[in-house]
């Protein structure tokens, strides 16, 4: 609930920041930090090598994500590009890995 709840602000947080970017930037900060710190504590359960390269994939975007916080402070565009990467690797990871642990289960 707290990683899903983390995520929507995640999104709030880039809306908002056309309208209030100091607001928006600490939303982000606070946001991120607690998807980061979520993403960390629930690692990747299989032992595939795809698995665990996507769950690289989903710590890098996080990584970019607080690079766009930063970016948000400093006041600069930049952040937008930033978020647009997290989020594809995002998408991406979030798909294709229920497909690796469904696989990684029938194979087991």
């Amino acid at each position: 609930m707290i990683f899903k709840t983390s995520a929507i602000l995640i999104l709030v947080a880039a809306l908002l920041y056309f309208f209030h970017p100091v607001v928006a930037a600490w939303i982000m900060v606070f946001s991120v930090a607690t998807f980061i710190v979520l993403l960390a504590k629930n690692p990747y359960p299989g032992k595939s090598i795809r698995g665990k390269r996507l769950f690289g994939f989903q710590i890098f975007a996080c990584m970019l994500m607080a690079v766009a916080a930063f970016l948000m402070f400093q006041q600069r565009s930049e952040w937008v590009l930033a978020m647009l990467i997290a989020a594809v690797l995002m998408l991406y990871s979030s798909i294709v890995m229920p497909k690796e642990l469904e696989k990684e289960n029938i194979d087991a």
